[in-house]
This record gives structure tokens, C-alpha cells and sequence, in this order.
């Protein structure tokens, strides 16, 4: 999986298309991120003791992460991944634009 907690994505599939967000959560074993502002559902919750009120809640559901592409720090538009090996580090690097991620 080549994305990370703290990546800016780009949503390319599904009912968010063309939204842009930050990753909240990788979730690696499941192939899924969740991203912020997007595939936003609605809970209905009995009341309890920490929602005594109960009623709906609204929260970020995790996306596939097919769904989703790393958006190139030059120009914005989504972008595959590569590696580079630097200075005997391995670095991602955007494939559009070649800058480092």
C-alpha cells in the first residue's frame, strides 16, 4: 500500500469523486484509508452514557484504497507512486512530475 497517514489524496471513483482530503487512519490489512470530508455516513445511535442525547451521528467510513490516488505536489492532479533509492534511503516519488512525496 503506497499510501500513508498524513498523504493528500485524491478520491477518482464513487459518490466523493474529485475531492481532495488529508488520510486520517491507514488501515493496511483491510486495503482501506480513511479520509477526511470524504464518504461521510450517518450512525443512529441508542442513547448511552456517553451519548445520553442518542440520535444521529456523522463520521468518515474507510474507502478501498483503489479508490483513491496521491495528489503530485506540483500541480495538484492525482498521481501514481515510484521509489527512489536516496542516499541509501527508499523515497517515493510522484510518477507525473518526478518530485519527491
Amino acid at each position: 500500500m503506497f499510501i500513508k497517514k498524513g498523504d493528500k489524496v485524491v478520491v477518482i471513483t464513487g459518490k466523493d469523486k474529485g475531492k481532495v482530503g488529508i488520510v486520517k487512519e491507514a488501515l493496511p490489512k483491510e486495503d482501506r484509508v480513511v479520509v477526511e470530508g470524504v464518504n461521510i455516513v450517518k450512525k443512529h445511535t441508542k442513547s448511552s452514557q456517553e451519548a445520553p442525547q442518542g440520535g444521529r451521528i456523522e463520521f468518515e467510513a474507510p474507502v478501498h484504497v483503489s479508490n483513491v490516488m496521491l495528489q503530485d505536489p506540483e500541480t495538484g492532479k492525482p498521481t501514481r507512486v515510484g521509489f527512489e533509492v536516496k542516499d541509501g534511503k527508499k523515497v517515493r516519488i510522484s510518477k507525473k512530475s518526478g518530485k519527491e512525496i
